[in-house]
């Protein structure tokens, strides 16, 4: 705030706002000060403001959302107030610009992405534990996979399994593709039914403490189809490349160099459409990303995945994704799931 001349901040993403006061009910905004942080919510939330915010001065609104921030922004005769405008819709902004004057509103996008960017050691803790139940619930559900079990049956298997172990919630609709479904990156779990000989990309994550995983596997239901072992086997290798260029200092776009080129010299890179990966914490997708086009450097704390992958529209695809945890000196991977071809075979 003091780099940017602001006199506060507006924060209104949910994330964001859970991330500074450790409330994530649905209606609120944190109006942070210099020396003291405002909780702005209405009175569903009273209770629950007071025991997970204790430190956040609560104001519980009567009235709209932009006429507390307001009546708040005035009361401290705020010259300059940040907004990011990444969260806030062009209606809200200009009923906040107009609840808050004469204090100006100006853009500050990205303050609050910076700060989650690196995770602190209690933040590693929770996805850690997200992946152990990810992990321990693929393992009990795999075994359980039936010819003619549909994609959205296991999708529910996983799911509940890790419910049983703790997840509060999946990071993300779980995704199933069998067959041909899996040339779809996004693909959606539906009544596609397993066969013998089916490959089977599943995409899934839990989260704990608010904090989520991401992994995928592709399991092959009693044998291997021809056309995916050469696809899987150049997978394997350009994840590994990647995984292996994860450390301090290491340009974002250079590690997905690193695996794009394994798979550009098997011929494959064609069939690879997008980042080798994101970052991982509150949310399931945020900063940093492993792409070509992406601009900085790794830094010790960073939590990304690296899930390298090639679609084949009409055959299927493979991806083997993992969450890796930049260290001091190079990288730690988080999820110990087995991706060796000859043990995927279910």
């Amino acid at each position: 705030m003091e780099r940017k001349h602001l006199d506060g901040c507006l924060v209104t993403n949910r994330v964001d706002q859970y991330y500074l006061t450790g409330f994530d009910g649905e209606d609120g905004a944190a109006l942070v000060l210099p020396h003291r942080a405002y909780l702005i919510t209405d009175g569903r939330f009273a209770e629950e403001a007071a025991i997970h915010a204790p430190w956040a001065r609560a104001v519980i609104r009567t009235g709209p959302l932009a006429e507390a921030v307001g009546k708040t922004v005035r009361r401290h005769r705020l010259g300059r107030v940040g907004l990011d405008p990444a969260h806030t819709s062009v209606s809200m902004q200009a009923t906040l610009r107009k609840a808050c004057r004469p204090s100006r509103l100006a853009s500050a996008p990205r303050i609050l992405e910076q700060m989650r960017i690196v995770k602190d050691p209690s933040e590693v803790a929770a996805i850690v534990r997200a992946a152990e139940i990810a992990q321990a619930a693929f393992r009990t559900v795999v075994r359980r996979i039936r010819i003619g079990m549909t994609e959205r049956e296991l999708a529910t298997a996983l799911l509940l399994e890790m419910l049983r172990r703790g997840a509060s919630d999946a990071s993300f609709p779980i995704i199933v593709a069998e067959g041909p479904a899996s040339s779809l990156p996004h693909a959606r779990a539906g009544d596609r039914k397993i066969r013998a000989g089916s490959a089977v990309l599943i995409d899934w994550g839990a989260t704990v403490d608010h904090y989520r995983s991401d992994l995928t596997r592709v399991v092959f239901v009693r044998r291997i189809p021809p056309r995916f072992r050469r696809m899987y086997q150049n997978v394997l290798a350009a994840q590994a490349a990647g995984i292996e260029a994860v450390r301090p200092g290491a340009a974002f776009s250079q590690v997905d160099a690193q695996a794009r080129g394994v798979l550009r010299r098997r011929g494959m890179h064609k069939a690879f459409s997008h980042g080798l990966g994101h970052g991982l914490g509150l949310d399931i997708h945020e900063a940093p990303r492993l792409a070509r086009s992406s601009e900085g450097v790794l830094e010790p704390g960073m939590v990304v995945t690296v899930e390298p992958g090639v679609y084949f529209p009409g055959v299927g695809g493979v991806r083997i994704e993992d969450d890796v945890l930049v260290t001091d000196n190079g990288c730690r991977v988080l999820t110990d799931l087995p991706k060796e071809l000859d043990r995927m075979v279910v």
